[in-house]
């Protein structure tokens, strides 16, 4: 990274082609396969738009880490927000391959927390149920279903900090 913010465009297409496989591993553990790809290019991107940021003072691979991570929040941002409101299994949106990576994630954190937690949100945020319709449904009080889907987001963006706080002690 010292050479390339030296000029050196050798080196600089060498960086760029060593952090690949490293990047699509790192995507890998973390997003659905078809959105890959496209997180390690905009990685890459980030890298090259923000590269005079980093400090040749520091090493690299936490610098790069905490882009990588920022690329991957981003994602998720706008996944999990694209995937509250477009999941109907019977009006598929037009971009079918986004449906299906929004719907695998949501699914993989979902996975996370305890079953009637995550029937809870999944009855409120992906299917639009109101929590009337829910506490009628499955028996249980409006304040406690409030409840459950309170702590279920809770323990699912707990559960992505870790990630997140795993990938700092991996690097």
């Amino acid at each position: 990274m010292q050479a390339t913010l030296s000029g050196d465009q050798t080196a600089y297409r060498l960086l760029l082609t060593d952090l690949r496989p490293w990047l699509t591993a790192y995507f890998k553990k973390r997003i659905h396969h078809n959105t890959v790809e496209d997180l390690v290019q905009d990685t890459l991107m980030t890298l090259h738009h923000k590269r005079q940021t980093f400090n040749p003072d520091y090493p690299f691979g936490p610098w790069i880490s905490a882009v990588a991570r920022h690329r991957w929040i981003d994602h998720m941002r706008k996944t999990l927000k694209y995937v509250e409101t477009e999941i109907d299994e019977n009006h598929p949106s037009e971009d079918h391959k986004q449906d299906e990576c929004a719907k695998h994630d949501v699914r993989t954190l979902l996975n996370l927390i305890p079953e009637t937690q995550a029937r809870m949100i999944e009855m409120m945020k992906l299917q639009e149920m109101t929590v009337a319709e829910i506490s009628c449904q499955t028996g249980h009080s409006p304040s406690s279903v409030k409840i459950m889907v309170h702590r279920g987001m809770k323990k699912m963006m707990a559960a992505v900090e870790d990630i997140k706080v795993e990938d700092i002690k991996d690097e």
